[in-house]
Formats: structure tokens, C-alpha cells, sequence
């Protein structure tokens, strides 16, 4: 019989679950452990079928681990990679899901052991939800997933988040952890940060009793951006702090452009903007759509190699 290679999930929300619905695709031979501190959210992934079992305890979660895998609030990162770090099995290779990369991967070589190695990872995807009900296997499908490696990461550690990247049908994007903040702070934080400003400047209003009522798709779609953690969305915005003050300042210039156009009151220059505005959009959309043409498909190491990676390898730092 095949021995299994254990990957935990720690956290199974949308993004958790839907890396094991994507894993369960794959045909590979893994046994997939999850545990979150909301124990209905672990149990509706195991009957979603994303995990093969849970455990309610993080250590017991993850001490027979070979891949361990971060999918929780940047807030609760460091927390957990501190109780993880003495009970990690040798070899074991951690990875994560956070939208900052600089200070997780700092806090992965000040707290896990030598013997275990850390490779910073986000899938750029659009959820449409933040719980379990809201997966889907193929949420990473022809999407970037920014895989951020230390200098101090052994390559086949490397290596084995990428295939495992790969297997959820995603592309491997690598880059430098202080470059991806900064580029992420421009279309993650910053839209994140108006989305708070819009709900506070309006919702705060004394005239929110009557705007309540013609709030429609528009003021919705932007202030969910806000999301439903508090702690989670503050953590991010603060740990990324330089980059998105850069951020506001630009557009708070680009506010008093528009502020100045509709102040004018002549339509030509305000139309003029707007087609600005959307003919960079449709460039942006239809180069998404053709950002891989010139990539390989995505792909997957067989198994024997995967089995090497995890379990005779043992990658480790350098």
C-alpha cells in the first residue's frame, strides 16, 4: 500500500477549502488533515469533502505534517507559526496564503527550526465569499500564484510549493517578497483602504437612515471590501504601512483631479477622463485574459518526485 504524504490546512475558510477540493483532484497520494479554531467551519470542509479528516488541535493537526499550510489572517500568522515550530516534523515544508509576504517570511526564519524550511505563497484570486460554502476547486485555475522563497529556502522546497501550485492549476509567479508588497499595496491594500473610507464617510452620515434604502450594487461591491475581520483587515493595512501610505497619497491626488473636473462642470474634460479610465481597464482586462499565451501550461511533478520532495529529500534551508 502507497504511503500518504500529510498535508494539513490550517484554516478552512474559502481559500483553505478550495485548495483541498483542488488537491482531491489531482489523484495524488495525499492525506489531507484540517483544522480551524471555528470547528463548524472544519467539519463543513470535511463534508465538502476538501479534507479527509480534521483535528481540533493544532499541534495533533500538524505534528505528522509534510506540507503544512498556512490559509489564516495575516493577524493570526505569527501565533501560529510559534506554537507550530517545536512540534514540525524534520523536513516538513511550510507554506501560506497571506497578501503580505515581507513580514511572514521574517517571522517563518526568526521562529521555525532549521530543519523545517518556510516558502511564501498567494494565489491572486477573486472569492466570492470567505467561508467554506464559498470554495470551489477550481478558484485557482489560470490565476497567478506568487510564490515569494527567501535566500535561505532550499531549492526543492521551492520546487515542491510550486508543483503543489501547479496541481491546483494555477501559474507559479515568483518574485522578490518586498517587491510583491509593494506591487500588492497598489491593487489589494489600497482598495481595501477606500472601501473603509467609503463605508465610514457614508454609513457614519445622519442621513444614513434614508441612503440605506438606495444603497444599491455599486456601494455593496465596494464595501465589502472591508470583509468581516476587523483585527485581520488592520493587521495588513499597518504591516504594509509604507507602501500604502504611498498609495493614498497618490490617489488622493487623483481624487482632487476628478474633484476639479466635476467642479468645472464642462462635459468634455470629465468625459475625456472617464474614457481614459475605461480604455485602460479593457487594456488591463484583455491582458489578463492573455497573460499566459506565451507560458507553458502549469506543469505537475508526477508523484514519484513528489514523494521524493517530501519524504526523502527532506529540503530543508541552506
Amino acid at each position: 500500500m502507497t504511503e500518504k504524504i500529510q498535508i494539513t490546512i490550517v484554516g478552512t475558510g474559502c481559500i483553505g477549502t478550495s485548495i483541498g477540493l483542488a488537491l482531491h483532484q489531482s489523484e495524488q497520494p495525499f492525506l489531507i488533515v484540517g483544522h480551524d479554531k471555528d470547528i463548524g467551519r472544519a467539519n463543513a470542509a470535511r463534508r465538502l469533502k476538501a479534507v479527509d479528516k480534521t483535528e481540533w488541535n493544532l499541534i495533533t493537526a500538524c505534528e505528522n505534517a509534510d506540507v503544512v499550510i498556512l490559509a489564516i489572517p495575516m493577524s493570526g500568522t505569527q501565533d501560529t507559526l510559534r506554537a507550530l515550530a517545536p512540534y514540525l516534523k524534520q523536513g516538513c515544508v511550510v507554506t501560506d496564503t497571506a497578501s503580505l509576504k515581507g513580514q511572514v517570511v521574517g517571522w517563518a526564519e526568526e521562529l521555525l527550526p532549521e530543519t523545517v524550511s518556510f516558502v511564501g505563497g498567494n494565489p491572486v484570486v477573486a472569492s466570492v465569499g470567505t467561508g467554506p460554502e464559498a470554495a470551489d476547486a477550481n478558484l485557482f485555475r489560470d490565476k497567478l500564484y506568487c510564490i515569494t522563497p527567501s535566500s535561505k529556502v532550499h531549492p526543492d522546497a521551492v520546487s515542491l510549493v510550486s508543483s503543489l501550485a501547479s496541481l491546483f492549476g494555477a501559474y507559479p509567479y515568483y518574485l522578490d517578497a518586498g517587491e510583491h508588497d509593494g506591487l500588492m499595496a497598489g491593487v489589494e491594500h489600497l482598495p481595501q483602504a477606500l472601501a473603509l473610507a467609503l463605508a465610514n464617510c457614508v454609513m457614519q452620515e445622519s442621513t444614513w437612515r434614508e441612503l440605506r434604502k438606495l444603497a444599491g450594487g455599486s456601494f455593496e461591491r465596494i464595501s465589502a471590501l472591508v470583509g468581516e475581520d476587523p483585527d485581520a483587515l488592520s493587521a495588513v493595512l499597518l504591516a504594509n504601512k509604507e507602501n500604502l501610505l504611498r498609495w493614498l497619497d497618490v490617489y488622493a491626488a487623483a481624487v482632487g483631479v476628478v474633484r476639479d473636473l466635476v467642479a468645472q462642470g464642462e462635459h468634455e474634460p470629465l468625459a475625456q477622463s472617464i474614457d481614459r479610465a475605461v480604455v485602460a481597464r479593457r487594456q488591463w482586462l484583455q491582458d489578463r485574459r492573455e497573460q499566459f499565451s506565451e507560458i507553458k501550461p502549469p506543469q505537475v511533478e508526477r508523484a514519484g518526485l513528489m514523494r521524493q520532495l517530501f519524504l526523502g529529500g527532506k529540503p530543508r534551508r541552506s
